[in-house]
């Protein structure tokens, strides 16, 4: 295993955020203060609304802070970046998994893991077959997502999210819609990336599942706890 540095990969400081409604403004985080080392892997756990998903949102640069004084990802403040900006580190340093695969139909399973790749205009000879093939998807490469389990789906989109090497990998449930031997599967390739190298924060619901990380933390109504 690669070992961890104390360079950060997150920088996160007195970071809050609240959604709008109808005129109703509603707190979801309430003054963050994350970090998070390059290598490691960070599990965030916590109940349903408490705002996991909305922090991994803007870790991933997909959503703006209502204010913070700090959001370094990958070594970069974000504060202040403009879409474009935002959207050219999202291709170039990030990668996701989702709970819900977000595949697209039409293509097939080596064109999938392929895109961020051709997005980035390097090559995918090569690279592709090699992930295919460590992620045991070698034989199903020509198939589309409909054609494969559920579990099989969640390794291309774990395939898709690391085939270009991001800096930090984020990841959202992803064995949420899986049954236990394909979590564990899942979890395993992870376990196994985290071991080359890669930084890695996971959000989960099930201790279980949590046991492989370098670090897990809990939140509650907007707040880390302990």
């Amino acid at each position: 295993m690669k070992a961890m540095t104390d360079e950060p990969m997150i920088d996160v400081r007195d970071l809050h955020h609240a959604y709008t409604h109808g005129g109703v403004t509603e707190p979801v985080l309430h003054g963050l203060d994350l970090r998070v080392r390059r290598g490691e892997f960070v599990v965030i756990m916590g109940p349903s609304g408490c705002g996991k998903t909305t922090l991994l949102n803007i870790l991933g640069l997909m959503l703006a802070p209502t204010r913070a004084a700090c959001v370094r990802i990958a070594g970069r403040e974000t504060l202040g970046c403009g879409d474009a900006e935002r959207t050219r580190l999202r291709r170039d340093a990030l990668g996701f998994v989702f709970q819900r695969f977000n595949l697209l139909p039409t293509i097939s399973v080596a064109r999938n893991v392929a895109l961020p790749l051709r997005l980035r205009g390097a090559a995918a000879d090569g690279v592709v077959p090699a992930l295919l093939e460590r992620m045991g998807l070698a034989a199903h490469a020509a198939k589309k997502p409909r054609q494969l389990s559920v579990g099989q789906q969640q390794r291309v989109a774990l395939a898709r999210a690391v085939v270009a090497r991001p800096a930090l990998l984020l990841a959202d449930e992803p064995t949420g819609n899986l049954d236990s031997t394909n979590a564990d599967a899942v979890l395993t390739l992870l376990a196994g990336l985290h071991a080359d190298g890669q930084t890695i924060v996971m959000i989960t619901h099930n201790e279980q599942l949590a046991v492989r990380a370098d670090r897990v933390l809990h939140m509650r109504d907007g707040r880390f706890v302990d």
